[in-house]
């Protein structure tokens, strides 16, 4: 089942501009990417690294779930990035374009020699390879999260970027299938027409439709409508609570099938219920935290 720690909304914050990080504390997202790897360039680098270890030391994210991205440890800047998330102690570190378990092994050793055990991993889905051993990457230890890079994906397989976006379907769904068998949260790629909000919102309702818990952002504008679309609506929440009160009753008379508006509620529509419901409820926690 989807994971009860609300991830509806994960945004991309650049990790070289101050103004960005500092913004970061007051908006409503779920979660939180500070960015060193695709948001700054390599001048940048050094700099960025320092500003977010600051930044995330210094706290002030109140109830938001705050991560590092890195780069890969294969280019010039990645230990140093694992060194700096590790001092900084964030909820997870992001690991982009993850190809094998070996490559988040590798990290969480890193982790766990600079004391940072209690860190947990998010692993970048977007490339070919990565995609066909999501089976193996999804059993790491200490991977909380599985993320879809579609535009690096795109790239990699040679595509297009269309509205249907059968180009991303069948790894959409292997890394879905993945994360569900190993009880892992999982959010959908970005959309990057941000001025677009029907087109988000379509791409929303699409990635929720398929089983996402959340989508990953490049604006703040996008917040309202991920936040509003990956959660449970009112009349969603009104008919799980009707489902398991009609449930209940029905087992209070020794009978194992309910109907509800002329349908039949069994045990699966009962989990699903709860787990609704728990969403909802998780979801409010967050909000009151933040506010």
């Amino acid at each position: 089942m989807p994971q009860t720690r609300p991830r509806r909304s994960a945004l991309y914050m650049p990790g070289a501009k101050a103004r960005a990080l500092e913004k970061a504390r007051t908006l409503p997202a779920d979660a939180l990417i500070l960015d060193l790897e695709d948001a700054v360039g390599p001048s940048e680098k050094d700099a960025a690294r320092r500003m977010v270890v600051e930044a995330v030391r210094a706290g002030g994210f109140g109830p938001r779930e705050v991560t590092i991205r890195v780069n890969g440890l294969e280019t010039p800047w990645g230990e140093e990035d694992l060194e700096a998330a590790a001092e900084a102690r964030p909820d997870a570190v992001v690991i982009p374009k993850v190809d094998r378990p070996e490559d988040l092994a590798e990290a969480a050793a890193r982790l766990d020699a600079a004391g940072a055990g209690e860190v947990a991993l998010w692993a970048m889905m977007e490339t070919p390879l990565g995609v066909l051993n999501a089976r193996e990457i999804a059993a790491a230890s200490r991977l909380a999260c599985l993320v879809m890079g579609t535009n690096d994906l795109v790239k990699e397989l040679g595509a297009e970027h269309t509205a249907e976006r059968a180009e991303v379907a069948t790894s959409l769904g292997i890394c879905l299938l993945a994360a569900r068998a190993h009880g892992l949260a999982i959010l959908d790629g970005v959309y990057n027409a941000f001025k677009d909000r029907e087109g988000l919102e379509a791409a929303c309702r699409a990635g929720r439709a398929m089983g996402f818990d959340g989508k990953t952002l490049i604006h703040p504008d996008q917040l309202e409508a991920a936040n509003r679309v990956f959660a449970p609506s009112d009349a969603e929440l009104e008919l799980a609570r009707r489902q398991l009160t009609a449930f209940e009753e029905t087992r209070a008379k020794g009978e194992a099938v309910a109907v509800v508006d002329g349908r039949i509620v069994e045990n699966l529509h009962v989990e699903t219920a709860r787990a609704l419901i728990a969403k909802a409820d998780a979801i409010a926690k967050l909000e009151a935290g933040a506010a």
